[in-house]
């Protein structure tokens, strides 16, 4: 039974929909591999055994009397710990928030909901969502190195297969830093195309919800449940829903790919660099045409990133760290302690940065159909490093070296997929990165769903 817990979304699904498997027997599957794998990885803060297996058992009656209703219906899924599920906790893997509980469910709750999804648990995150280590979870290719962050758990989760798809956030690149570390998808919306209502917030005009899973056709699957206008959530963005499924089983022929010749490939692991630059001539061989690009206001990236996030995060938590400041982990507290240092006029200028970047990213996507770089310059480091060696007496922090490459979508707002794309010399997963035009989800779908069509990156599993 629990090889149904290596398959993809979409493989179960096509069992569910066909009854040759029950909702019931999938979940059973994932809880068996979770109880197998969750005492080395700890990717959930809760798991919701009883309500799952009722809720699967209510997927399986309505399927047998004809009312399915889709892929998702009967899938196990993991909520990040940082959205509301009613009756649960919503610690955001923090001590401050232990006792809160939330009294409804979140839009994407919602939205997977009505999809007919089982909610299996609450997987961790940094706390607050406010690192890329996730310190309690622990990374399925290697138990001694991180899951990456800040939606680690929730990576860890689907590359162990106790979910078939978890949910994320998005500030600096936490959905997309945890699916290049561990392996699987990660999908980072255009800013807007999903609501935020009832997930907490780290830093709002940073922020993004989206999905982690096995396969781009998983994560376009999700997407489809996920999209929609929400009055909730001021970022909202109201444009027509999209089938992102139309974009999957097509070829490369003729797509514009641009490849930076900045910012993106400095100071990059050799493993890192190879794999994705030999993704790229795969892809050229396969009909890609290729162009060299230069990433506008590459040197004020990481200054802008941390000039929007620091502030914003500390106006977040403004009451609660005068009133609980010792409950905060000390690597979070002392990020909210040094946002309230950031002057109103730094804050400012770098928002005024970041719209000239994206004028400028415009005019780059004028002669491009999509941009592909490293997701992250470095393969998943060892729990417990705080900086990553580059040799030369060259140390850099971790939470630099993970952000710098995601933090421009963030920036921007622009939809960006990770994607595996090999293994380094000590077989952890290497992924690139596909960003494309702003609400262009479907552009990035269609290359990587063909990419791994090509390959079988994807469907590696880590040792158990």
């Amino acid at each position: 039974m629990t090889d149904l817990a290596d398959l993809p979304l979409r493989a179960v699904a096509a069992k569910i929909a066909a009854k040759e498997v029950s909702p019931v027997e999938v979940t059973e599957a994932c809880l068996a591999r979770a109880a197998e794998t969750e005492p080395k990885l700890s990717s959930f803060s809760l798991l919701m055994a009883e309500s799952a297996r009722a809720e699967a058992k209510a997927a399986e009656a309505e399927i047998l009397a004809g009312g399915y209703r889709g892929e998702l219906h009967g899938i196990p899924v993991g909520i990040k710990e940082l959205y509301d599920v009613a009756g649960t906790p919503t610690t955001s893997s923090s001590n401050v928030r232990e006792t809160w509980v939330a009294e409804t469910d979140s839009a994407s709750v919602v939205a997977l909901r009505e999809a007919g999804a089982v909610i299996l648990g609450k997987t961790h995150t940094h706390e607050f969502a406010y690192g890329i280590v996730t310190p309690r979870s622990r990374n399925p290719w290697g138990e001694d190195h991180i899951p990456g962050g800040s939606s680690g758990g929730s990576g860890a989760s689907v590359a162990a297969g106790s979910t078939y798809m978890s949910m994320g956030s998005d500030t600096g690149g936490s959905i997309r830093i945890p699916a290049a570390v561990c392996g699987v998808v990660g999908l980072k919306p255009t800013f807007g195309r999903c609501s935020r209502a009832g997930v907490t917030s780290l830093a709002w005009s940073l922020d993004h919800v989206g999905p982690l899973a096995r396969t781009v056709a998983d994560a376009a699957v999700s997407l489809n449940a996920l999209q929609g206008y929400d009055p909730r959530d001021p970022g909202s963005v109201d444009v027509p829903k999209e089938d992102f499924t139309a974009a999957l089983g097509k070829d490369v022929k003729g797509m514009r790919i641009g490849v930076p010749k900045n910012y993106y490939f400095d100071r990059v692991e050799p493993g890192v660099d190879s794999a994705v630059r030999s993704a790229i001539a795969r892809l050229e061989a396969e009909g890609a045409i290729l162009s060299e690009v230069t990433i506008p206001y590459a040197d004020q990236i990481m200054a802008m990133e941390f000039a929007i996030c620091l502030p914003e995060a500390s106006a977040y938590h403004r009451t609660m760290l005068r009133e609980s400041a010792h409950l905060y982990e000390e690597d979070v507290r002392t990020f909210l302690e040094a946002g309230e240092f950031v002057p109103a006029t730094t804050y400012i200028q770098a928002l005024r940065v970041r719209r000239l970047m994206q004028a400028e990213l415009a005019k780059v996507f004028e002669g491009i159909d999509i941009l592909l770089a490293p997701a992250v310059p470095a393969a998943a480091a060892r729990a417990g490093a705080e900086v990553l060696d580059w040799g030369n007496g060259v140390e850099e922090p971790l939470a630099s070296v993970y952000v710098r490459l995601s933090a421009p979508a963030n920036l921007t707002g622009l939809p960006s997929i990770a994607t595996p794309c090999g293994f380094n010399e000590e077989g952890l997963p290497v992924a690139f990165q596909a960003i494309a035009r702003p609400f262009g989800e479907a552009t990035a779908i269609r290359l990587c769903d063909a990419w791994q069509r090509m390959t079988d990156f994807h469907e590696q599993r880590p040792p158990r």
